[in-house]
């Protein structure tokens, strides 16, 4: 016979299967909202969601927001990333959260907390392969969280055009 200490945790199995179960039943949902993120996406980014990939990695003083171009040669692509995201780096810097919120919703996790904590964030713009980057780094742990649940939304809003990085 096992001890308790070795037995399963069964009320965590069973929380897993029920959110399981929840966001297999919230398909047509999720794919709605995909389509709503990327049709209000697409008056705020000005280049094209489907010919991009958004990577969001989360790090313990923050994450890294990667955009590129799905095309590494597509130099149109490439200048209006890279444009888009240096603006962002200027608006986050400033507190200015606008654009994430038009496109995601003003209730986005994350968004009051980073708009109200800017001055504690160092966002740092750089340019990569085919895209650029935006690092973001705090040493307060509620504004990390803050991240990580903005990147989580992120990921979940854009569908196939977003991953998490590793």
């Amino acid at each position: 016979m096992r001890s308790p200490e070795s037995q399963p945790c069964r009320p965590f199995a069973i929380v897993c299967v029920v959110a399981g179960l929840a966001i297999a039943g919230c398909g047509d949902a999720t794919a709605e909202r995909q389509a709503e993120v990327a049709e209000r996406g697409a008056q705020v980014m000005p280049f094209d969601l489907e010919a991009s990939t958004h990577t969001f990695t989360e790090t313990a003083d923050g994450g890294f927001q990667v955009v590129t171009a799905d095309d590494p040669a597509g130099e149109t692509q490439i200048q209006l990333i890279r444009e888009h995201l240096s603006d962002e780096r200027d608006n986050f810097s400033n507190g200015d959260f606008d654009d994430p919120a038009r496109i995601h919703g003003h209730d986005m996790p994350g968004v009051a907390a980073l708009a109200a904590g800017y001055r504690a964030i160092t966002v740092t713009y750089t340019e990569v392969p085919a895209g650029a980057q935006l690092q973001y780094s705090t040493e307060r742990a509620d504004l990390i969280d803050a991240i990580h649940a903005w990147f989580d939304r992120q990921i979940m809003d854009h569908g196939s055009h977003a991953r998490a990085g590793s």
